[in-house]
């Protein structure tokens, strides 16, 4: 049994290789609202990085989103809101995605 705790925040962290730009445009512009009404706060969404090390890993778009907990993070995931829009991101991205439990 995984133990979640209510009060430590929790981050969604997914890595993504976008396969059709125009396509993953609709997916970004809809998983948004969705991804806020579950008290999600983008951190940063595709921006610049400087890879400084890469023996496990070579990353390609991060997306790193903060939630006031590990249950509302999973919420989110499984809401039927996200479950159309997250047919558009998996047929037009290849992706790792982790739920984190903060500090």
């Amino acid at each position: 049994m995984v133990h979640m705790t209510a009060d430590k925040p929790a981050y969604i962290l997914v890595d993504t290789k976008i396969t059709d730009p125009d396509a993953y445009e609709h997916y970004k512009a809809a998983a948004r609202p969705i991804i806020e009404q579950y008290g999600g706060v983008y951190l940063t969404r595709g921006g610049k990085m400087d890879i400084m090390q890469t023996e496990l890993w070579d990353p390609a778009r991060i997306v790193l989103v903060k939630f006031p907990s590990m249950a509302a993070a999973h919420a989110f995931l499984d809401s039927p809101e996200y479950a159309p829009v997250k047919s558009i991101r998996l047929a037009n991205s290849k992706a790792t995605l982790l739920v984190l439990e903060g500090l």
